[in-house]
This record gives structure tokens, sequence and C-alpha cells, in this order.
């Protein structure tokens, strides 16, 4: 079924479907290393470009293919590429478009290895980074060097929260002619579409809301255009990280379900923001479905709503913190976010443990910060689970 005319939740149910010969009313799982050609030909069409059939999975699959079509249209993009972890996605990336002499600028509130791959790896092949509060496109325009050729953000930022403006990123982009890249995990295409905000690439772990069950590991990569797509299908290809049939499957299933997950989850975390911000012992909340967040008006332009993940201070500092988080039952003390379930957990000594004490704090990212994942379950019982962790303190 072709869905690029269909509603949001019609391309969730149908996209990505392929054809197959039993009619199976799910894609099938392709368990295969490798496929039969029809005839010598055949084979050597698959490998100079003539023909589209499949060769070999590391290359490509059908289960695989359904999930980046079906992602990639809800993106708007020109197609996907599907990769065995989020890391796996950001490295294809940077792969493909970094390369010695070059410069990129990042958010500096990033995922911990999105940071550090840049700072102790690329780095070693004289690839160079910049990190900046890119809230500001200003701190953006400063850090442009003569061989910068990529700008990647993270919107909302993790583990601050902040927002970045995409479309501004894209102008100043467009005029230095850089490629820009957009992490938009945290909002999954059902909440923020970068591409039609003018960005090049657009990159999720699929681990967190588009599979949404904690139950796999995956990335995706949606290009704007042939040429870039190209560009890091290639890499990807070569640097072997490609997803599993399995795991395509699997995120292909949570993916039906993400609009009604994602409204559940937001519907759930705009209470417990408001909860934790009338709190006595809350210092701060950062979420930016409230009024007070520094970044309220824009997730209003740029978002369809303000997501499932905040992150908050307690006037106790990092042993209050660590006293609620050793004292709350129903969220689970984990890393990881944007599945059914509610997580907590200290970004400063756990996902973003790597990244040197004084980097953290010019990101924003105190020792006193908690990030909250707020899952599906019944809002009085996630807050009451936090009512009961704050009386411990």
């Amino acid at each position: 079924m072709n869905t690029s005319d269909k509603g949001f939740n019609t391309k969730l149910i149908h996209g990505g479907d392929i054809d197959d010969v039993f009619g199976s009313a799910n894609v099938p799982i392709y368990q295969t290393s490798t496929f039969r050609f029809k005839n010598a030909q055949h084979g050597a069409d698959c490998f100079s470009g003539k023909s589209d059939g499949y060769i070999y999975t590391r290359i490509a699959n059908p289960t695989i293919r359904a999930l980046e079509k079906s992602v990639a249209d809800l993106e708007n993009g020109f197609d996907g590429i599907a990769t065995s972890s989020g890391m796996g996605a950001i490295s294809s990336v940077y792969m493909a478009l970094l390369g010695a002499g070059k410069h990129i600028i990042s958010s500096d509130a990033v995922y911990g290895p999105a940071r550090g791959i840049l700072e102790q790896d690329f780095s070693r092949f004289n690839v160079e980074a910049s990190f900046v509060n890119t809230s500001n496109p200003e701190n953006i325009i400063k850090a442009i060097q003569p061989n910068t050729c990529v700008l990647y953000i993270e919107t909302p930022a993790n583990p601050t929260m902040n927002l970045t403006d995409i479309a501004a990123c894209a102008e100043i982009a467009k005029k230095h002619n850089l490629i820009l890249v957009v992490d938009n995990t945290f909002s999954s295409p059902y909440l923020q579409k970068p591409l039609d905000l003018g960005a090049d690439v657009v990159l999720h772990s699929v681990t967190k809301f588009i599979n949404g069950h904690a139950d796999i590991v995956g990335g995706i990569i949606v290009a704007k255009d042939k040429k870039i797509y190209k560009q890091i299908r290639h890499a990807m290809v070569y640097l072997g990280c490609n997803m599993d049939p399995t795991q395509a499957y699997m995120t292909l299933r949570g993916l039906k379900t993400l609009a009604i997950r994602m409204e559940r989850s937001q519907e759930n975390a705009m209470k417990v923001a408001e909860f934790l911000a009338n709190h006595p012992k809350v210092a701060w909340v950062k979420y930016p479905g409230l009024p007070s967040h520094p970044h309220h008006e824009l997730a209003k332009k740029q978002m369809k709503g303000f997501g499932a993940v905040m992150s908050f201070g307690l006037k106790g500092g990092y042993q209050a913190g660590e006293k609620l988080m050793n004292n709350v039952h129903l969220a689970l003390l984990a890393v990881s976010l944007g599945g059914v379930e509610t997580l907590i957990q200290h970004p400063a000594s756990m996902t973003h443990a790597a990244v040197s004490k004084e980097n953290k704090l010019e990101a924003g990212i105190t020792d006193d910060l908690v990030r909250f994942s707020v899952g599906i379950e019944d809002i009085d019982d996630i807050i009451n689970d936090l009512k009961n962790g704050l009386d411990k303190i």
C-alpha cells in the first residue's frame, strides 16, 4: 500500500509493507544471511546496481528495508538506513560526513558516547570538534571555521532538555555550506520532523520511543536527498553495523503503537512535571511543556507535543537525588528512555560518566540532575511512587 497520502497512524500500521507470496499480515522475518540469485546474470545485475534484488543481509534485507522505508516515510525523507544500535547510526553519519582535517560543531549536551567518540576516537584521525550551546544560534556562528562541514544538534538535548531552533540552524547551515544533522530520539517523528524544518539528516536510537518496549537495541538514519543517503549507506555497509532482521521485525511491531504511546506518556509527563515543580524538596524542573522552561515557546513552534522526558534537581543536591533513586519502586533505576515503563537515572555518573567534569558543567549536566522518562502507567501510581521516594529525603 502506498501510504504517502495517508495520516500518521495509518502510516504507522501500513507503512513499509512488502510483497509477500503468502500474504502475511505482518512483514515476515527474513532470517537469512544471503540470498539466492535467479541466474548468473541476475547476480551480476544485483552487484552492478542494475537490479535492486537482495544480495547479503549486511547490505540489505526485506525485513530491514520495510522498517527503513516506513520511518523514512514518517520523517518525509528520501530513504532510511537501519543500524544495529543508536551509536551505529551516529558512527555511520560521522564516518560518512567527516574526514581528516574536517571540523564538526555539536550541541554540548548530547548523548555521552556521541561526544566521546569524537573526542577520543575521531580526534585520532585529525577530525576537530567544537561543542557549544546550540540553543543560542550565535554560539554556532562563532564556532564555524573554514573546515567546518557538519552541524550536529540534539533537540531536546540529553539530558539538559535544552531545545535548539532547527529552522534557524538550517539557515546557518545553508549559508555556510554545512550538513545539518538532527538527533530526533527524544521526540520521535510523531512530535518533530527536522527534515521539514530544513535539516539534511535525521537519526534516532530506535531503542527508545520508536520501538518503545525496552526489548531491542537499534538505530536509524533518514536522509533528505539521494546523494547524502548513498554516502551514509556506503559507510554503514562497510562498517558492518547493519540491523538484524529480527531487530527490524520487533521495531516494526513497536512502531505501530508509537502515536498512542507518545500521547499517553506525554500526558503523564505534564502531570509529573507539574507535581515536581510544586514540590517543596524540588529545586528546579526542566520540561518543555512548563512555561518556566526557557525554550517553551520554541517547543510550541517546532514540536507537536512536549515529549515524555524531563530533568530535575533536588534541594539536597546529589545526595538527595541518590536517596530518591534508591527509594522509588515503580520507576526503574535504569538508563535508556522512551519505553512503556517509567525510568529514572543519574546522567553525571551514568550515561555521561565518560564526559569530563569540566565539560559536563559547561553543558549544564550538574551533579544534582536527575533524568526521568515517563511511561504509560497510571499517573496516580507514578506520582505516588515519586511522592514516597521524596518523603524518604
